[in-house]
């Protein structure tokens, strides 16, 4: 056979099952020692072999084969892949119609996520409309941290061929930190700030940068889906997804210095206490007392130091807890109705006030603007004034 320049040895990778420890692999490996005194290949990757759900090995004879053209047409071939990256190859690798259904219920998170981000960025430009890190909202310079945390790991990850790692911090970043907190908090200002407001445009600038980090992390996995996504992203781009390397836009939290910077240390605090409000609000669903978490408020009960920390976020506390109140107490105020957590307690009650019904908030102002008796103050200020003022949540 003639020489192929595009072909070069050592080869980098060497890829098959774990039987060719005694095949291929075995021969190959001591032909090229005898002939060049070095091995043929940079690294090799061996995997387990595909069986059923029950741990069978797939044969025709059997009827348990799953044929991927069956898979492609009816869901897709990224699918296919996903199921590849998502599975431990190191051991057998199970497949079956159960698994394929449930790695694309995973495969409509990632997307579902990508989607809302595209959503929010409807009439964003980034080169004219970015807002620079030093003057973005807090919990906006969290999300891009958060991501960039993300995309550090994914590296190692992909570097070491832990594609099922990838796939589990991915999914993970996508269902908890984006659509159960992040992307939910970001709601009200996305659908009640000014269009222009610095509050809007924050969370756009970190949605921007975000989707542009995520769809390369897919990129290697889902090629198609990545496309689809690469083509939606406002802002000039090369043509394909698939000639970019890893996004350079993320920072970490405290670069650059922002005068309304929350820690990490203050973050992990917010986070515990926001999982404790929400065990409350449970509660109060159970019951049937509240719908929504805007039906309810808050009152928090902690020592000087958590009181001084939480306190810097004045009235703000509350869109994190998407609750319509969020109240800070000294500890010699607790009442003995307050539930115990660690290192705090709280009560959590239904709203008594009027609730307002453009941005669902019950506050105490609602019915008190002549001109606008439905709205709250803050409502009113963002339609006729100069529009609210944010600077963490």
């Amino acid at each position: 056979m003639e020489n192929d320049e595009n072909l070069t040895r050592p080869a980098d990778l060497y890829l098959e099952g774990s039987d060719q420890y005694r095949g291929w692999f075995n021969s190959s490996l001591m032909t090229s020692i005898a002939m060049d005194g070095k091995t043929p290949y940079k690294a090799v990757l061996t995997h387990g072999f595909a069986v059923d759900a029950k741990g069978r090995k797939m044969s025709k004879s059997m009827g348990n084969v799953i044929a991927p053209q069956k898979v492609f047409k009816t869901l897709g071939a990224d699918i296919i892949r996903l199921w590849v990256a998502a599975t431990d190859y190191k051991g057998e690798i199970s497949v079956s119609d159960e698994i394929l259904k449930r790695i694309s219920d995973g495969y409509r998170r990632l997307r579902n996520t990508a989607r809302f981000l595209l959503a929010n960025l409807n009439g964003f430009d980034p080169e004219t409309d970015s807002i620079a890190p030093e003057n973005m909202l807090a919990l906006d310079r969290w999300a891009m941290a958060k991501a960039l945390q993300i995309q550090q790991e994914i590296i190692k990850d992909y570097e070491n061929y832990q594609f099922h790692l990838v796939y589990q911090k991915i999914h993970s970043f996508c269902t908890t930190d984006m659509s159960s907190f992040y992307l939910d908090v970001i709601k009200d200002r996305q659908y009640t700030c000014q269009t222009e407001s610095l509050a809007r445009r924050s969370a756009q600038t970190a949605l921007f940068h975000i989707v542009e980090a995520l769809v390369r992390w897919i990129a290697p996995i889902l090629s198609f889906t990545a496309e689809d996504i690469w083509q939606q992203i406002p802002g000039k781009h090369s043509d394909s997804v698939l000639l970019e390397t890893w996004y350079e836009g993320l920072l970490p939290i405290e670069t650059p210095a922002c005068q309304y910077e929350i820690n990490a240390d203050l973050w992990t605090k917010i986070f515990a206490l926001r999982e404790a409000v929400n065990q409350e609000l449970e509660t109060l669903r159970t019951a049937e007392t509240i719908g929504s978490s805007l039906d309810a408020e808050v009152d928090i009960y902690c020592d000087d130091i958590l009181f001084t920390q939480l306190d810097m976020l004045e009235d703000e506390l509350r869109f994190i807890f998407i609750t319509s109140y969020a109240r800070l107490n000294p500890i010699d105020k607790k009442p003995d109705t307050a539930n115990e957590y660690a290192g705090f307690w709280l009560q959590v009650k239904p709203s008594e006030y009027g609730k307002c019904v453009r941005c669902w908030h019950h506050r105490e102002d609602v019915g008190s603007h002549a001109e606008h008796p439905e709205l709250c103050g803050r409502c009113v200020e963002n339609i006729i004034g100069e529009g609210e003022k944010r600077y963490y949540g």
